[in-house]
């Protein structure tokens, strides 16, 4: 038999997780343990993507979440298998989900850590097999032991993230996540039942020639954002818009890109959440090498007011982002030139 045929066989998940135990000198295993319940989430909402044109788990659920949008069926399934898995855990004492508007209570006070998580981003394109995703941060608690987990420590901004990561559901199925000491990938081998360690050490391009952003709206886009999209053009870039941000976000992470989701008429604080993907996103393409901004600061040093605050994104390759930032400052120049 081929040896390029064979079975995967090296460092899973689990192993890799012990291995990275020190360091958190502060932790005694519950970073851990809590990371390897993500885990275990992760295979079982796989298992229910994978067999969702077999079941009645596609299309609408019936109802709408906070945010206003019709949820899906895989939507509620994956909330509850996420949440049910952090519960049994034992390691956290409060869950904050896009799909829930208050603060979840798991019963476990003395729980260290708070999760933040969108269980299935882009679901809606589960229908025609577009790749989705899962996104999480993890915070330690600042409230007492012993007590429930309370609104502070749920609105914590992104430089207190002790891990966040993502789960793209796709060709495979891949598991991405910092600890704040590098970026690792890991891909899911269906017949063993273990993520693999595939991606060591993620490096993101500092530019690249890609750009993802939903040009339909363009014309409420603000002036900053339109003339790069058109020094993207000049510059003969390609466009890359899955409308899936997990899957937008994964590809430019690895090749070099950019995605741009700006305020607009519509939404003019932005669309994305800044607790459920902004925070996960940019801790994970800073630990990369790249950049995250809401246009005119780093996402990760906003200050949330609120569970389901949204925020603009502008996320990917270094010197992209940093060129975006050049044709928004000459924005507001000519703003100011205007007033005067």
């Amino acid at each position: 038999m081929d040896d390029k045929l064979a079975l995967p066989v090296g460092t899973t998940l689990d192993r890799f997780i012990m291995k990275k135990q020190a360091d958190f000198p502060y932790a005694t295993g519950e970073l851990s343990q809590l990371l390897r319940d993500i885990g275990l989430a992760a295979k079982i909402v796989n298992r229910e993507i994978n067999r969702a044109g077999l079941l009645d788990v596609t299309g609408a659920y019936g109802q709408q979440n906070v945010q206003g949008e019709e949820q899906q069926k895989l939507d509620v399934i994956a909330n509850i298998r996420f949440i049910r898995a952090l519960r049994n855990g034992g390691e956290v004492c409060a869950i904050i989900s896009e799909e829930e508007d208050e603060i979840i209570h798991t019963g476990n006070n003395k729980g260290k850590y708070i999760v933040a998580i969108d269980p299935l981003d882009g679901s809606s394109n589960i229908d025609v097999n577009v790749s989705i995703g899962t996104i999480f941060s993890i915070y330690r608690r600042i409230s007492d032991s012993g007590c429930e987990g309370s609104t502070e420590d749920c609105l914590q901004d992104g430089t207190r993230q002790v891990a966040a990561g993502y789960i793209i559901y796709g060709s495979s199925t891949m598991l991405v996540y910092t600890t704040g000491h590098g970026v690792n990938g890991f891909t899911y081998e269906p017949s063993l039942g273990e993520f693999f360690l595939s991606h060591p050490n993620i490096k993101s391009p500092k530019t690249g020639n890609v750009y993802s952003c939903n040009e339909g709206s363009v014309n409420s886009f603000p002036e900053g954002i339109k003339n790069y999209l058109n020094y993207c053009k000049e510059n003969g870039y390609s466009a890359r818009y899955i409308g899936s941000l997990v899957a937008d976000f994964h590809r430019n992470l690895l090749k070099g890109g950019i995605y741009i989701y700006p305020p607009t008429a519509k939404a003019p604080n932005g669309k994305l959440r800044l607790m459920y993907e902004c925070n996960a996103l940019a801790f994970i393409v800073e630990q990369a090498g790249g950049k995250a901004t809401d246009g005119t600061r780093r996402i990760l040093e906003i200050q949330p007011t609120d569970l389901h605050q949204r925020c603009p994104l502008i996320i990917g390759s270094t010197e992209m982002v940093d060129k975006v930032a050049e044709f928004m400052k000459s924005e507001v120049k000519a703003e100011e030139a205007v007033k005067v």
